[in-house]
């Protein structure tokens, strides 16, 4: 039985690097990033690729959701990110026959409606694909921060997933946007160029749009519902 508080005791003082040397080699082809293509997920899949080549790990996992919504600078930005570092980033697509009855009843953009909509959408687009991702892990790997959102201040370094049975590693959990940049810019990490539009916090393009200097960072998201409802379900709490 794994003992998530134990863990945590253990990496309270570790780097994002410590975790991951940890977790990889011990986990094998049962971990992975789940990957938004955000810049916290671009910074931990230049952590995971170095991470590989320390510990001698063949073919790390990455994989993404493609919900068919996306913004075309998502689609580029894979094939940059794989080209960057030798790797093959596992995409993901939702089953056509939820998507489509989704469509059939309540039409293509429902979602902005109701918040039962949007989650059904949410629900039929990534989490159906993510939860076929996550039955091949025993351990996913997130870029969650504790001061992305409000939804989200209770995240810890080490966590279990009570929804999918699994451990969830968030190995920049206590990191800030700040120390994100600082490391992108750093390394030279590629990253989506919405970004430089005024998108802090990007998912599929009819649900996401540039922010106004001083909003918050995910004001972008969904932004006709109220905070405490901006989240999609992947992240349960």
């Amino acid at each position: 039985m794994i003992d998530i508080d134990k863990l945590n005791s253990r990496f309270s003082n570790s780097s994002p690097d410590d975790v991951l040397d940890y977790f990889l080699p011990l986990y094998g082809d049962r971990i992975a990033l789940a990957s938004s293509l955000g810049l916290e997920d671009q910074v931990l899949t230049a952590m995971i690729a170095q991470s590989a080549r320390r510990t001698g790990v063949a073919h790390p996992r990455i994989f993404t959701i493609d919900t068919g919504r996306l913004f075309p600078e998502c689609y580029n930005l894979i094939d940059r990110t794989n080209d960057k570092y030798d790797i093959r980033i596992e995409v993901f697509s939702p089953e056509h026959t939820g998507v489509e009855a989704y469509v059939k009843e309540h039409g293509v953009n429902a979602f902005y409606q109701s918040v039962e909509l949007r989650k059904a959408c949410c629900h039929c687009r990534k989490l159906e694909p993510l939860r076929r991702a996550l039955s091949t892990l025993d351990v996913w790997i997130c870029g969650l921060r504790a001061s992305q959102a409000v939804t989200r201040t209770g995240v810890q370094v080490v966590e279990w997933d009570s929804n999918n049975n699994l451990i969830k590693v968030n190995p920049l959990a206590r990191w800030s946007e700040d120390d994100v940049w600082q490391y992108i810019k750093a390394h030279k990490v590629p990253y989506n160029k919405l970004h430089d539009q005024g998108f802090p916090s990007i998912g599929c393009q009819p649900c996401t749009r540039a922010i106004e200097p001083g909003e918050d960072i995910r004001a972008g998201r969904w932004w006709w519902e109220s905070p405490e409802h901006k989240e999609c379900g992947l992240h349960k709490r």
